[in-house]
């Protein structure tokens, strides 16, 4: 690091720190307001800008023989949207999906479309400086399409490479149930479909578990493929599982939320800081290591240690590429057995088939609603 300005001084008021730039990967990144507390909880000693900065350039650079950082490896060729809170994580968020006009010519973009038909230049991961940028503005949360941007297949970007499974605990539940739902039912069922999954903390209550697929789907027929497979763990959980979209329809149990894979709905990124008084990390464990895991002993004050001891757990994510078909063809009996479409994200069009758009309580049609004539 070098200083590349003077501190500024003004009569009765503190000196403000200079400017730096951060040497990563040969790509010198200004760095600014090094002593700004992010996390008011860990305070000077452990929630600084510095320290946010630090971690994201920790897991991000290269490796001493060059192989490129697991977080770099977890967003590569991906559109990222940055989830920036500039006056600490108790502040307001900025959540943004268009890379700014005054980026650094180092941060690529890519185009994407969202359900309105609009479009946006979001940032394409790369190389380590871009996301040491984004923390030096601020960003917390890393939140990636799964899908992958390619210099010479324009359409890559519309067809996901990667399953997401989403085990998030409802009221009355928590980490707990959703990683006993996870390797009591999540797992043997991608055993039985031969798909290798990869598990992480959520850096909150939940548990994620990616697959990767070959990118020959558009974004809608992964979305049935998720839908296939959370009414199958629901089948299997015993009541445990709910993968009903309206809130109050849900029991006291783990939803399945089969909607991170509809276009333009991201999960927090592996390795990325979550917006939790302790820093807490959504990290990649083994399926052994989900069994006896902590989510708040993973902060960005200790993932890097973690990683430096037994490695990066998704390191080998893009080895095998798996088919949907079994899952389609899931969906397609489901279909035949009368179980349709179900409710997209309210930022998308109405949808064929999808049924209504109003909270059960609220639908005065329904059986048993105020307009049922049988009442």
């Amino acid at each position: 690091m070098r200083s590349t300005g003077p501190a500024a001084h003004s009569a009765g008021v503190a000196a403000k720190a200079a400017a730096e730039e951060l040497d990563v990967d040969g790509v010198a990144v200004r760095f600014t307001s090094p002593d700004k507390v992010v996390f008011p909880a860990l305070g000077v000693d452990g929630g600084t800008k510095r320290h946010l900065v630090e971690y994201y350039r920790s897991v991000a650079q290269r490796s001493e023989d060059g192989e490129i950082g697991p977080l770099v490896r977890a967003l590569l060729d991906r559109p990222t949207y940055v989830q920036r809170f500039p006056d600490g994580v108790d502040g307001e968020e900025v959540y943004q999906k268009r890379v700014p006009a005054h980026a650094p010519s180092y941060v690529r973009t890519t185009r994407v479309t969202f359900p309105s038909g609009r479009h946006a230049d979001a940032m394409r991961v790369d190389a380590a400086a871009p996301l040491v940028w984004a923390a030096q503005m601020s960003t917390v949360t890393f939140h990636p399409w799964p899908t992958r941007a390619s210099d010479t297949d324009p359409e890559a970007v519309e067809h996901p490479d990667e399953l997401r499974i989403d085990l998030d605990p409802q009221p009355g539940t928590g980490f707990a149930e959703a990683r006993a739902v996870a390797l009591d039912v999540v797992q043997p069922l991608l055993d039985e479909l031969g798909y290798a999954g990869f598990p992480k903390t959520s850096g909150g209550r939940g548990v994620h578990v990616y697959v990767r697929i070959e990118p020959r789907w558009e974004i809608k027929q992964v979305r049935t493929a998720a839908i296939a497979f959370a009414r199958e763990v629901e089948r299997r959980a015993g009541g445990r599982v709910t993968t009903a979209w309206w809130k109050e329809q849900r029991t006291q149990a783990i939803f399945v939320d089969y909607n991170q894979n509809a276009r333009d709905h991201t999960i927090a990124s592996a390795y990325s800081v979550r917006r939790t008084p302790r820093a807490t990390v959504s990290t990649p464990v083994t399926w052994a290591e989900l069994a006896d895991v902590e989510p708040d002993d993973l902060t960005m004050a200790t993932v890097p240690a973690l990683l430096a001891r037994r490695g990066d757990p998704m390191r080998t994510l893009d080895d095998v590429q798996h088919s949907l078909e079994p899952l389609l063809e899931m969906a397609e009996r489901d279909a035949a057995a009368g179980e349709g479409e179900m409710p997209f994200p309210p930022n998308h069009p109405k949808q064929d088939g999808e049924p209504k758009r109003v909270q059960p309580s609220r639908d005065r049609a329904r059986p048993g609603g105020p307009e049922d004539p049988s009442r």
